[in-house]
């Protein structure tokens, strides 16, 4: 029987060494970097989020969105804390968001979440030294998938880095995740990001491991030629020698190609 090409597990023998070492490194940057964290940008338990800051004053502030992956049904943003080590670094202030978990809820609300808590950083962040107009956000996977959405209506960020993203769920409909969300003909149509229109004012880099199974190789392609369509500026780049997991580690560490990239959007941003 072939391989799941969707099944990380299936294609990255070291996931779990891969979540251990994110999942410590997000705990040390807690304990390492000045935060404010479980920020409530609404009223359900998982619409919360937490502010990392640059050492130093605070005013005007380049600031940065995070949307951690994990097929919309796994991970918190307390495991991806790690990713505000790179953009403190570049002088912003990194937001790292949760929502809420499917199949608890459906694909609507978990957008919904999104948007508001851009919404959230759009009307609070001033009050914490950031200057909304400059604005960049990033996501992994199923966060890249939802941080589109971020630039496809409403208030546009200047720039986006999606890594190893999902931009056609159609495919995923046969995957081994029919029974784990069971994403209906409705979703598919309503949240594939390559039919839908996007802001020429965001600046994308769209990323995808070296090592990633076809279909990721094929919707990012897909998805770059969408947006140059549609008017923006788009970057390409393939991570030499990386896979789906080790891809979104690297974002966390300055001089990998990952990193760097992510670095460069904050400033861009």
């Amino acid at each position: 029987m072939s391989k799941d090409p969707f099944r990380t597990r299936d294609h990255v023998a070291d996931f779990d060494e891969i979540v251990a070492d994110i999942v410590a490194r997000s705990a040390a940057t807690r304990a390492a970097l000045p935060m404010l964290a479980d920020v409530a940008y609404g009223p359900h338990e998982a619409e919360r989020l937490d502010l990392f800051f640059p050492e130093g004053p605070r005013k005007d502030l380049p600031v940065h969105i995070f949307i951690h992956g994990g097929y919309w049904r796994m991970f918190t943003r307390n495991d991806y804390s790690y990713i505000a080590e790179t953009v403190t670094s570049a002088g912003a202030i990194a937001v790292v968001i949760d929502y809420a978990l499917m199949p608890a809820v459906r694909m609507a609300p978990i957008v919904d979440q999104v948007r508001r808590a851009r919404q959230w950083v759009l009307d609070n962040i001033a009050g914490h030294g950031g200057d909304p107009g400059r604005l960049s956000v990033s996501g992994h996977s199923a966060g890249a998938h939802l941080a589109t959405f971020l630039f496809n209506e409403g208030s546009a960020p200047s720039a986006a880095l999606l890594l190893g993203g999902l931009y056609d769920l159609k495919p995923l409909q046969h995957s081994f995740l029919e029974p784990l969300i069971g994403l209906t003909d409705t979703e598919v149509e309503a949240f594939s990001p390559l039919s839908k229109s996007h802001s020429p004012r965001t600046k994308v880099t769209v990323l995808v491991g070296e090592r990633e199974t076809e279909p990721f190789h094929q919707q990012a392609s897909l998805f770059a030629d969408r947006l140059t369509g549609q008017g923006l500026g788009v970057s390409k780049g393939v991570l030499e020698g990386r896979n789906h997991m080790d891809s979104v580690r690297d974002l966390g560490l300055r001089g990998t190609i990952a990193g760097d990239w992510l670095h460069d959007v904050v400033v861009a941003g």
